[in-house]
């Protein structure tokens, strides 16, 4: 049985206007020929210079001025071993210096893609039928880095999207990582990572149980300096610094507009993006409301799967997933515990579904072998297009499958509320496949969803469209859940 689906009007494009600043270090020994440079001009010149560049890129960036003395801060010890007195110099040349160690960032230029779509923390001020939305999305730019990125808009009673005017100037959160670690947990954590044991002794055998991260930090870069180091010990002890920088807060400026804020890479865990977050309204035991996200943090060489949360899209808490069961990619969140504890859908071995339980969040061990490729068109893996979503008749998953020439489908399964272990059906066919206009982009014939909702007795379905734009798609649900009935007879 086929089930009708109602592709919508409307089209999230990159937009190469949409812009951050974003440090620039050009290695130890420019910068040090730069900073001298600088330091010839008198302060007449400083200032000059300084204000042709804020009368170029001050209107692109909100207070870009406080921007430039980050930056500049950042690279204050390479200043000092040039025997400058630092604090002496004056707050316009400090600016001039950080201006040279930024540069524009380009965050959509190439895509903006993987959507997923949560209900808003406001309801206030709609009209029956009517709710607010917010939309996440993966969006890359040069490098293919990505980053997350968020669109507000209302859905009506027609399930038709108005998109709330996009803000000009993007917000680079504050960062405050966490200040003091369990040695066993950090230890289990880099036992996963398969970091190099007899380098985890030499670091973490002096620690106390509870350990202070600025103590850690200060151990590794000191290894690090040596310029002796072997290859395979700096790999070990990176990867030990990469895992402490995992654990942070994102504080955005409550002045900034839903779409100016950016979750960019910011940890060295996440250096060369931030992949396909699945957010999910997540309602505990106590009716208290959080939005969570699984992601997948990569560094150029590894990854990392890590949890996201807020109660305001204001302020994030991020920290990395533990256990057995958080390896791989396709980490999905269940709404709300089942039998008291949390679930997630996992693939662990990248081409099958699982499931799994845990009393902590963070922490993921036994897997449950879910679903493995039944049709033609899922052959190459099945994986889930985002977080379960609740209907009376089970919990419905929006799936994805790949098939010949790397082909992108997306399908439904329906499964049991009290064992979502057991299936009640399943769709034979595709839900959704690339339409002829849908498979040119950066990755042809793909089409791919990290998160759906419920509205007005429908599916509402985000998807990207071959790895570049994305739009979405709206089912009748009735008809979806007595296909996927059917499917099982």
């Amino acid at each position: 049985m086929r089930v009708s689906v109602v592709r919508k009007n409307i089209k999230f494009i990159p937009d190469s206007k949409r812009v951050v600043a974003r440090y620039f270090m050009n290695g130890e020994e420019r910068t040090q020929q730069m900073v001298a440079r600088i330091m010839t001009l008198n302060e007449k010149q400083v200032l000059e210079t300084l204000e042709q560049t804020l009368r170029e890129f001050a209107r692109r960036h909100r207070n870009i001025s406080s921007i430039f003395i980050k930056h500049c801060e950042k690279i204050s010890p390479i200043i000092e071993a040039m025997q400058i007195d630092y604090d002496g110099m004056s707050l316009d040349r400090k600016m001039l210096i950080g201006s040279y160690c930024t540069m524009e960032y380009a965050i959509e230029s190439a895509a903006i893609f993987n959507p997923s779509i949560v209900e808003d923390f406001d309801q206030s001020g709609l009209e029956a039928g009517e709710k607010r939305v917010i939309i996440s999305f993966r969006a890359t730019g040069e490098g293919h880095i990505s980053s997350i990125v968020f669109r507000r808009g209302i859905l009506d009673k027609h399930n038709n999207l108005q998109i709330m005017k996009i803000g000009h100037n993007i917000d680079k959160a504050e960062i405050e990582h966490k200040t003091l670690f369990n040695k066993e947990r950090f230890l289990t954590k880099l036992y996963e990572m398969h970091t190099k044991d007899k380098y985890i002794v030499q670091i973490m055998q002096d620690l106390p149980d509870e350990f202070e991260f600025a103590i850690l930090k200060n151990m590794l870069n000191t290894a690090l300096g040596d310029p002796s180091i072997r290859e395979e010990r700096r790999t070990a002890l990176e990867e030990i610094l990469w895992l402490a920088n995992s654990f942070y807060d994102l504080l955005f400026k409550h002045d900034s507009d839903i779409t100016e804020r950016v979750i960019f890479p910011i940890s060295d865990s996440e250096s060369r993006g931030i992949e396909d977050a699945r957010f999910v309204r997540f309602i505990d035991d106590d009716d208290s409301v959080r939005i969570m996200a699984t992601y997948t943090a990569y560094n150029g060489h590894t990854i990392l799967p890590k949890l996201i949360s807020t109660e305001d899209f204001y302020s994030f808490r991020v920290m990395p997933l533990n256990g057995e069961g958080a390896q791989n990619k396709n980490l999905a969140l269940f709404p709300r515990k089942i039998k008291g504890k949390f679930a997630m859908l996992a693939r662990i071995d990248g081409v099958n579904n699982y499931i799994m339980y845990s009393d902590r969040v963070t922490q993921w061990n036994k897997t449950i072998l879910l679903q493995e490729p039944r049709y033609t068109w899922e052959f190459t893996q099945i994986g889930n297009c985002g977080s379960p979503l609740w209907t009376e008749e089970g919990w419905l998953i929006i799936t994805h499958g790949v098939g010949t020439m790397r082909r992108y489908c997306i399908g439904a399964s329906l499964f049991d509320l009290d064992d979502p272990s057991k299936e009640i059906g399943r769709l034979a066919e595709p839900l959704l496949s690339p339409l002829e206009d849908e498979r040119e982009g950066y990755v042809p014939n793909v089409v791919y969803s990290c998160g759906a909702i419920i509205h007005n007795n429908s599916l509402i379905l985000p998807y990207a469209v071959s790895d570049y734009s994305s739009t979405y798609a709206v089912v009748d649900l009735v008809e979806l859940l007595t296909a996927l009935k059917k499917s099982k007879q």
